[in-house]
């Protein structure tokens, strides 16, 4: 019996196809529950002095969360944990997860003590635009200090997803972010009356989600004989490979979400309103983005991971392609959907109460610039994991510094005419060159090549795309009436856009002759 063999809990046999069908449905009912928070948020505090402060002191630690959680650590710590499946015994699986729980527990328990004391001077590095305004940024540093805490809970919430997803157990993580939208919504309606600052109950809202979310995990992994008990160990050879990993990981895998925070330092500095404005703008293009490309980048990781440990490399080629026509066939249409129906989509998810038309215009503007970089967010979250699958940071690193530079000069270059829409576009057309140079840096190392098909594959989606924009625009009605539309009226008739584009785009798929088996993988 090989040692792979004593695992007890084998990986499921499953597609690729299936497994992100599966992530992808999680992830919608998530989001779908963020589009529900936001709208409830923008109705309690619109664009105020009040809302911004919270979304700088919620941006910190989910900005941090990424990087640390979903970015670096995720990428460092699968594949290694996957070469310890696939070449180790389940002992020495489970010392690996017990170390690195012990070790990744200590490094964040102290940042987050630290990021708590220093919260004042952390909202004045990264919304230095608050200076001139001391009210909204004392409320902002009293935020941090609640919500700082949620950097811990949710980075020992993604090393428990890291592990269920090694062993195909995709759904229980890809669930998980749906309790912090549930807590935000009933912080906001149940708690704000509470508070002689409304906005502070959001705060404990994403506190709770913190505490709810790991929780929530642990049974799954004590069923699977892998819940974590935390030992310090610091030369373990294993800990010590996805430590030095983490490190050049931080930029190489998060590059778009610190482009989005340079985006609110910046934003800062401008009219009141313009974070919030770039954060609803931010949320919607995201949708895409969670909904299917990292839900096809957290599957094809451990695949990619097993791949490489095991030299199969026209498997590893082969997955990658995969991964790019799946994301071309959602992210595309995606795109041009949030670029010609940006006024509909943000007037009938946030045109209540203290939102205004006026945030609407706004809000949609940045929208259309985020949509340009809506496919190159995707793409980067199926490119990345080529890298990290086989354990080479130098290059996405050298890659995200070059971004993290041309995106800064394109934000000084572009705020002042365009102001927040600037920002929004300068973080488009970085995430388009990052793209470009992973996609390049996989082609020369040798282990992605296209695969036949390509031609015929990008001529049916262009008919698909066309067919779905023409059936929009005949469809959509000017923003005058949008705006002058009450909610249900506004729902219906988005709800019949985006349901007729999917048609009209499906039908004409399936017409120039896609099929689902041309799908799986």
């Amino acid at each position: 019996m090989s040692k792979a063999a004593e695992t007890p809990t084998q990986l499921k046999s499953s597609s690729l196809l299936r497994s992100s069908a599966v992530v992808s449905v999680m992830t919608m009912l998530s989001r779908i529950l963020g589009m529900v928070r936001d709208m409830v948020v923008a109705s309690y505090f619109g664009s105020g002095a009040s809302a911004d402060a919270f979304f700088v002191a919620f941006k910190i630690p989910n900005f941090l969360r990424r990087l640390f959680a979903e970015g670096a650590f995720a990428q460092a710590f699968v594949p290694v944990l996957s070469e310890y499946r696939e070449k180790r015994s389940f002992a020495e699986v489970k010392q690996l997860v017990d170390r690195t729980a012990g070790m990744l527990g200590l490094i964040l328990t102290a940042l987050t003590a630290l990021g708590v004391v220093m919260s004042p001077y952390l909202i004045m590095l990264f919304a230095p635009g608050f200076h001139d305004e001391p009210s909204k940024m004392q409320l902002a540093g009293e935020l941090l200090r609640i919500t700082f805490p949620y950097l811990l809970l949710i980075s020992l919430t993604a090393f428990c997803g890291g592990i269920l997803n090694s062993y195909g157990r995709f759904a229980v993580p890809a669930f998980t972010p749906v309790l912090l939208n549930v807590s935000m919504i009933a912080s906001t309606v149940f708690l704000t009356p509470f508070f002689a600052e409304p906005v502070m109950a959001l705060a404990w809202g994403v506190f709770i989600a913190g505490v709810a979310q790991l929780l929530f995990q642990m049974p799954f992994l004590w069923k699977m004989r892998l819940l974590p008990r935390p030992r310090v160990v610091a030369n373990d050879p294993g800990v010590k490979r996805i430590m030095l990993l983490m490190l050049p990981a931080l930029f190489g895998v998060s590059v778009s979400q610190i482009n989005l925070l340079l985006d609110t330092v910046l934003a800062s500095f401008l009219q009141t309103g313009s974070v919030s404005w770039l954060y609803y703008a931010d949320r919607l293009s995201e949708l895409p983005l969670g909904a299917f490309g990292i839900a096809v980048g957290t599957v094809i990781l451990p695949a990619l991971s097993r791949h490489h440990s095991t030299a199969k490399p026209e498997e590893f080629s082969a997955t990658i392609d995969w991964a790019l026509r799946m994301v071309l066939l959602v992210g595309v249409p995606a795109a041009l959907a949030l670029a010609i129906l940006a006024e509909p989509l943000i007037a009938t998810l946030f045109l209540y109460g203290a939102m205004t038309a006026h945030d609407v215009t706004q809000a949609a503007a940045a929208l259309q610039a985020y949509a340009l970089g809506v496919l190159t967010f995707m793409l980067i979250k199926v490119l990345a994991p080529g890298f990290f699958a086989r354990q080479d940071l130098k290059t996405p690193v050298r890659i995200a510094i070059i971004c993290m530079v041309v995106n800064m000069v394109l934000n000084l270059i572009l705020i002042w005419p365009l102001q927040h829409v600037g920002l929004a576009l300068a973080t488009s057309l970085a995430s388009m060159l990052n793209t470009g140079l992973l996609l390049r840096g996989l082609y020369r190392a040798g282990v992605y090549t296209p695969a036949p098909g390509w031609a015929l594959f990008m001529t049916r989606l262009i008919l698909a795309c066309a067919a779905m924009i023409a059936l929009v625009l005949w469809l959509n009605e000017p923003s005058s009436q949008w705006f002058a539309w009450d909610w249900q009226q506004r729902v219906w008739k988005v709800t019949l856009l985006v349901c007729g584009g999917m048609a009209v785009f499906a039908g004409t798929l399936f017409a120039s002759g896609i099929r689902m088996r041309h799908l799986r993988r």
